[in-house]
């Protein structure tokens, strides 16, 4: 075993610091677990690579020191069991900066990449420092303009700007007894965001701007809304400024704000941390998922295995590419290039038993050690192809994560496509849970007034029983209107056509196909009339979303008509166009009191969050009051939910339900059919015809209806009436969060009054 901490120079022609730093004793070490672990006296360094000739471990005092302090040699005979290249270093902690560099075969055409001068990131390390000036040109060492670049050797080396690892071992975290909550997927309402964009704009005024911290400075939002789990993009290592362009508006550089171009998939984002300290970023995490699970708020994680920040054969060498190349990603028939499905480069190939475990262990460290509740898997029918990048029909890595027994009561939520594959309603693994694309595009369609769409509406509404009975409960569906990639709600009411020329890409980055209106302005107004439209279309939206069987999840910010100025791909935009402008709660204050009762409505009520499908019990009619006719009323529907214990899969009975849905642009009289109990009225739950505060009414305060033979729906509204006695305050009511908004009858209201005058009285006369 070599110390080089008293040698002059490095074989990379780094020079060493002047003064001396100590000799580390080593040992031999141990092949498992990979990663650095922390002993009482000691830290433990393994790292798999098969192809690798070299391994050497580099120790760093600061985070932008542009030359290590040690640097180790592993050899082949002491520090290497089977493909794991281990080593411990006596008296080094918590704390201590590290990274790997490893030589081995440089033959692009074989598929493998190995460049001793290139700096390495542990894939296992759970935290990093530094890299906020990451400089990719460094990290690739050549032209990006030759084509032929990518062969020649890159003698660069770049240890200043690069991230670092952190040894990480236990931070006294007291947890307090915390664990993932584990809440039923029908009771799940979930909130999408960005972690920077809760809490950057000044609006915000937000203590830690940009950070974990301001993610619970949100919690009194996230509850008064009412929704149950935060989504977050993604939140590992990623490169703030890998993109060299500007805005052609501002003049300012585009970011990399999303994410998606990951790579330490243990270390949470050091940029989202308020705690200076090295690894103060796992710490801030933590803190955040306390925070959120005591407020009854689970987490998910979006996470991205499908590619990493390397890119494609011109990319940056900063990991799994000098690790070793040809085990991590899957490699094009000529091997000096990448398969591509994703649309960003790479692909890696998690189907390969070491990337496997690789995602596996991953998983399990952010449910186990960071109690995550669950994941949102981005472009997952990348998860599924082999070596050659082919489509397997049961994905070993797919059916693992479904079946291991420390993620069991993980959510797991796929999209279920790439650039080259579809497949909702078939991603395999038998528990996933999907994103609905067809239920955002086909409900917009049909409140935009797209003709003939009612069967389909139907079939949403319930569930997407065409696409997933066959697979499992409802809850497999993951419905949304809208998105971070895409318009916002309110933009899918205000713009015909994207506006991404922020993004510096002439416009032509991001879909076409947004399914939108703009009632006729582009973009922001001042005519009332058109407000009042897009305000209602977004009522009439956020209403079919919340009323539909399955899992829905909401956009940030839509609650109350956040705009992203017509941007439907804001991916590089750290700016206001991205951040979410606190001052429209106040401005749009009607929007987000509907929103808070229409999550209330949806959480009060079991039958609409079933355990399964639809029955002949429900019943979809026609305004006429006959048996739906799907060609004579092309933008009207009604339907009769039955809530029977025996309908709904719960224990008690519910009420039943009556939704009536006109998207045409005139109203339309709708014959109400009696209700189906005996000795209950309808009563009006939310009519989005109607103006604030009588749009919407609190669980058990809705408006008891004469015996009404017929109902007037104006033009593009929505309405909702259930079946209850009068005076009737049901026990679902009682059992619920929202119990404190169900009105006390008026003979207990009547009662504490007296008592509260009689205690008065009683103290009054003590006094005199």
């Amino acid at each position: 075993m070599t110390d080089y901490s008293t040698t002059d120079t490095l074989e990379t022609g780094n020079v060493l610091q002047e003064d001396e730093p100590p000799i580390i004793d080593t040992l031999p070490g141990r092949a498992m677990p990979l990663g650095s672990l922390v002993t009482p006296t000691s830290t433990r360094f393994s790292i798999f690579s098969r192809h690798a000739t070299k391994v050497w471990l580099l120790l760093f005092n600061q985070r932008d020191d542009d030359t290590p302090t040690h640097r180790f040699e592993l050899t082949a005979t002491e520090n290497r069991t089977g493909d794991i290249w281990h080593i411990e270093l006596l008296g080094v902690g918590h704390g201590q900066l590290y990274l790997y560099q490893m030589d081995g075969p440089y033959e692009p055409n074989m598929g493998h990449r190995f460049n001793k001068h290139k700096p390495l990131l542990d894939p296992y390390t759970k935290a990093t420092v530094g890299g906020s000036e990451w400089d990719f040109s460094n990290a690739c060492g050549y032209d990006p303009l030759d084509e032929d670049g990518d062969i020649s050797f890159s003698t660069v080396t770049d240890f200043k700007s690069m991230p670092k690892c952190v040894v990480y071992g236990d931070d006294g975290f007291d947890w307090q007894g915390d664990r993932p909550l584990n809440r039923p997927l029908n009771e799940t309402i979930v909130y999408e965001t960005h972690v920077r964009s809760l809490s950057c704009h000044p609006s915000a005024k937000s203590k830690h701007p940009g950070t974990f911290a301001g993610v619970i400075e949100k919690i009194p939002h996230f509850k008064k809304l009412g929704v149950t789990a935060i989504e977050l993009l993604p939140i590992h290592l990623f490169n703030e400024l890998e993109l060299n362009r500007e805005n052609p508006e501002t003049g300012e550089r585009l970011r990399n704000y999303w994410g998606y171009n990951t790579l330490a998939f243990f270390a949470p984002h050091e940029s989202y941390s308020h705690h200076p300290e090295p690894g103060g970023a796992v710490l801030a995490f933590k803190e955040m998922v306390k925070a959120l699970h005591k407020a009854g708020l689970e987490l998910i994680l979006d996470v991205v295995f499908n590619h990493t920040v390397e890119g494609n054969q011109m990319g940056p060498t900063v990991s799994f590419r000098g690790v070793d190349n040809s085990i991590y990603y899957i490699l094009a028939k000529d091997p000096r290039y990448y398969m591509n499905p994703t649309g960003v480069g790479n692909t890696l190939n998690v189907n390969n038993p070491i990337v496997q475990d690789f995602v596996i262990d991953c998983l399990r460290y952010w449910v186990h050690e960071m109690h995550v509740d669950g994941f949102r898997f981005d472009l997952a029918a990348s998860l599924c192809r082999d070596y050659d990048g082919q489509l397997l029909e049961a994905p070993p890595l797919i059916i693992r994560i479904a079946q291991d027994p420390f993620l069991r009561d993980a959510k797991i939520i796929a999209e279920p496509w790439d650039i080259d594959t579809y497949k909702v309603g078939e991603f395999p693994g038998g528990r996933w849970l999907e994103w609905n694309d067809k239920y955002r595009d086909e409900v917009r369609q049909f409140w935009r007034g797209d003709v003939g769409l009612t069967s389909i509406l139907a079939t949403r509404l319930a569930g997407s029983s065409d696409i997933y009975e066959h697979l499992g409960p409802p809850s497999r569906s993951v419905n949304f209107i809208a998105a971070h990639d895409g318009f916002t709600l309110n933009d899918v009411v205000s713009y015909d056509q994207k506006h991404n020329e922020a993004n510096g890409e002439d416009n032509l980055d991001g879909h076409n196909h947004n399914r939108s209106y703009n009632y006729g302005h582009e973009g922001p107004t001042d005519d009332p009339d058109i407000e009042e439209i897009r305000t209602r279309q977004t009522k009439n939206m956020t209403a079919t979303l919340l009323l539909s069987q399955g899992m829905p999840m909401l956009n940030g910010g839509d609650e109350f008509r956040r705009t992203q100025q017509g941007n439907n791909n804001a991916y590089c935009q750290h700016s206001d166009i991205s951040w979410y402008d606190w001052t429209l709660r106040e401005q749009h204050a009607e929007l987000l009191r509907f929103n808070q009762r229409l999550i209330a409505l949806r959480q009060a009520h079991p039958v609409l969050r079933r355990r399964a499908f639809f029955s002949d019990k429900d019943i979809w009619l026609t305004p006429a009051g006959t048996d739906a006719d799907w060609q004579s009323y092309p933008k009207e529907l009604m339907c009769l939910l039955n809530g029977s214990k025996e309908n709904t899969g719960f224990d008690k009975d519910d009420v039943d339900i009556l939704i009536m849905f006109n998207a045409d642009v005139t109203p339309h009289l709708y014959y109400i059919p009696p209700p189906p109990q005996e000795k209950t009225r309808w009563h009006l739950a939310l009519d989005t015809g109607l103006q604030s505060p009588n749009d919407i009414h609190a669980p058990g305060q809705e408006v008891e209806l004469e015996e009404p033979s017929a109902y007037l729906l104006k033009e593009r509204s929505l309405v909702v009436m259930l079946a209850k006695k009068p005076g009737e305050t049901q026990w679902w009511l009682r059992s619920t969060p929202y119990k404190h908004l169900v009105p006390k009858p008026r003979h207990i209201i009547r009662k504490k009054q007296i008592r509260k005058h009689r205690r008065l009285r009683y103290i009054r006369r003590k006094k005199r």
